[in-house]
């Protein structure tokens, strides 16, 4: 069953990696860009998409006209908030993420929002790319969005395992999808622009209108919101566009992960993001401005691959570049919430089997939590992206407002060659994205936000639990070695069922631990009582038996009762309860046996001064020794019955 279980895993997750192979699984520029920054660059498949839900639900097709200044706007955040993180990079080689730089600089509790903020994100990076990932096949295939939940899961399931393969793999693995989706927006831009310069269009294809989005009766419906809900709902707008720079601190949160000079590849490949990302975020919304479309069941990119490319092999091509680059877009949490987790655990704030390292270099553990905390988020909101986007977000905002006004401290404190400038773009940073979470928290409030403003708290007084009871359990093993250890008087328990080899083995190990040994037989059938004493009485080994009665027929009660009067008798008794376990050579011989030994094991889990030791007998291994020492038996026969200087095979 062992050996079925490895196999099994090996082809799933690969076969263990050393140690000393961490150093060479680290990433260079091409392959950390696809790797770290497909979070970002794949939002652009749905930021436009948010905004034009929002505002053109109100105000319909005249919404077009304020989609370009918005995303516009969105992509200055951008840009200040990359030259930002540009500098956490370089002040931070060992990894910049918002806990660590809110916790040097701003103190613990500061890094605990952070913490909380950024856990809340990776969970819901995961949902919503996922979802929006499927969004994109159902909107090429409509007959498939009955199986929306069910795709979700499963993609989620495959990219767990990915991750669970190691960093080179996962990296090897998301270059492709991700280069592709590169190629193909920048062939869906250049020519869509140039027919929109030439007036080279497609025929529209069905589903949108092709309205003109200036006329007066639109205009009438903004007039008709009045200035204060319209000035909301640019606001929401915004908020809703911002999810497109979720993911933007990735990789100052991972330049451990890249090859040497780790901080200069690091920042490069920081800057190719932030380009990349604007460029196809402020296209697409232009496109979809000259187009007249708005989102429905189907995505903007879809249209827009509609009215481009028409209904070839181009368009189909580029749905599926960006259902992958979609799906596999969820690595950025599966690369940073495991090692957020694993960073606090080693504080103390997490499990502490959260920082250690699977067979292939991974944080396993992590890895399996985050997809199934995302799979259960996906399956309760159905795998809809726009349910899912209300809740995304706000914790980035929180972060990148901890992490810029840290890096202000930080410059404060260090004071180097040129540190004025630095925290001023900092602060500016700070400034900005503070005042955009405001805007997010308080236009989502009512549409989902909420949850994350609710759930954040208990996240960190969830942390602070934990950490806790680590300080707690911590003071209570110490021990100094100041006072001399008092010698137990020791009895040992050999709970017996009949006279075995198992029973056996078990009272051989008793006696060497101890020369106190007794042999308990709890009394379930008493006409058995009779029968094992006068084996005992004959066998005369020199261990007692004590026949425990059990009126209920229970085997653990009488057995914890009679140890704990063992126990009680005088203070620092210590006392062994040795268990004979059987062990089948089968898996399925396991189903046949009772599992007594584990029974006793729980029963005195929590008590003080009681030790259990199973003493295991393996079916089938006596059988083999004697075959084994039979053919050695025969090879010394043949060795002495051979020629001198004649080999013996």
């Amino acid at each position: 069953m062992a050996s079925a279980y490895r196999h099994i895993k090996h082809v799933l997750f690969g076969r263990p990696l050393p140690s000393e192979r961490l150093e060479h699984e680290r990433l260079n520029k091409k392959t950390a860009l696809a790797v770290l920054s497909s979070d970002v660059i794949s939002s652009v498949a749905y930021a436009t998409d948010q905004i034009l839900y929002v505002i053109g639900g109100a105000i319909g097709l005249a919404a077009l006209g304020y989609v370009i200044p918005i995303s516009g706007v969105i992509v200055g955040l951008l840009i200040l908030v990359g030259l930002s993180y540009r500098q956490t990079i370089f002040a931070y080689p060992n990894g910049g993420g918002s806990y660590t730089v809110a916790r040097e600089n701003l103190g613990v509790r500061a890094g605990l929002v952070a913490a909380a903020a950024l856990l809340t994100d990776y969970i819901l990076t995961v949902a919503v790319s996922i979802s929006g990932g499927i969004a994109a096949i159902t909107s090429a295939y409509p007959a498939s969005r009955p199986h929306i939940v069910l795709m979700c899961v499963a993609s989620i399931l495959f990219l767990s395992i990915i991750n669970m393969r190691g960093v080179r793999e996962s990296g090897i693995a998301f270059s492709i999808p991700t280069y592709v989706f590169i190629i193909m927006m920048l062939a869906l831009l250049g020519t869509g622009f140039y027919r929109s310069y030439t007036g080279h269009e497609i025929a529209q294809f069905g589903g949108v209108l092709n309205v003109d989005a200036s006329t007066e009766e639109q205009y009438r419906k903004i007039a008709s919101i009045g200035n204060y809900a319209f000035v909301y709902l640019m606001l929401r707008g915004f908020a809703e566009g911002c999810v497109a720079l979720t993911g933007t601190e990735a990789i100052s949160n991972g330049v451990m992960a890249f090859k040497a000079p780790a901080q200069r590849n690091a920042a490069t490949t920081l800057g190719w993001m932030v380009a990349i990302l604007g460029t196809f975020f402020l296209g697409a919304s232009t496109l979809a401005h000259h187009y007249h479309i708005m989102p429905t069941q189907e995505t903007v990119l879809s249209q827009l691959g509609r009215h481009i490319f028409g209904t070839g092999v181009l368009y189909y091509a580029l749905q599926y570049a960006t259902f992958a680059i979609l799906v596999l877009a969820a690595n950025t949490a599966f690369a940073d919430f495991p090692r957020l987790s694993g960073i606090l655990a080693h504080d103390g704030f997490m499990p502490k089997q959260l920082a250690a390292r699977g067979d292939r270099l991974a944080f396993s553990n992590g890895i399996i939590a985050l997809a199934a905390i995302a799979m259960v988020l996906v399956i309760i909101f159905g795998g809809n992206t726009n349910a899912l986007i209300p809740l995304y977000a706000i914790g980035v905002f929180i972060c990148f407002t901890l992490s810029q006004t840290g890096m202000v401290v930080h410059w404060f404190r260090l004071k180097s060659r040129g540190w004025q400038f630095r925290a001023l773009l900092n602060g500016l940073g700070a400034i900005a994205t503070a005042i955009v979470a405001l805007i997010q928290v308080a236009t989502k409030f009512t549409s989902g936000g909420w949850i994350v403003v609710v759930i954040i708290p208990l996240i960190i007084l969830l942390l602070n639990k934990i950490h806790r009871h680590y300080e707690s359990f911590s003071a209570e093993i110490a021990f100094e070695g100041q006072s001399p250890i008092t010698p137990l008087h020791h009895t040992v328990v050999v709970p017996v069922n009949s006279i075995t080899k198992a029973t056996s083995g078990a009272l051989v190990y008793a006696t060497t631990i101890s020369d106190e040994v007794v042999a308990v037989f709890v009394e379930v059938d008493k006409s058995k009582t009779a029968e094992i004493e006068a084996k005992w009485e004959e066998w005369d080994i020199g261990v007692p038996l004590v026949v425990l009665p059990s009126p209920y027929r229970s085997i653990l009660r009488p057995l914890v009762e009679y140890v704990e009067n063992l126990r009680m008798t005088s203070p620092g008794e210590l006392v062994t309860v040795v268990v004979p376990e059987i062990v089948p050579r089968k898996w399925w011989e396991h189903l046949l046996h009772n599992k007594t030994a584990l029974y006793v094991r729980t029963a005195f889990l929590f008590r003080p001064n009681v030790v259990v030791t199973a003493v295991p007998y393996l079916l089938g291994h006596a059988y083999r020794l004697r075959e084994w020492m039979q053919h050695d038996e025969q090879i010394e026969e043949a060795t002495i019955g051979a020629e001198p200087g004649r080999e013996v095979a």
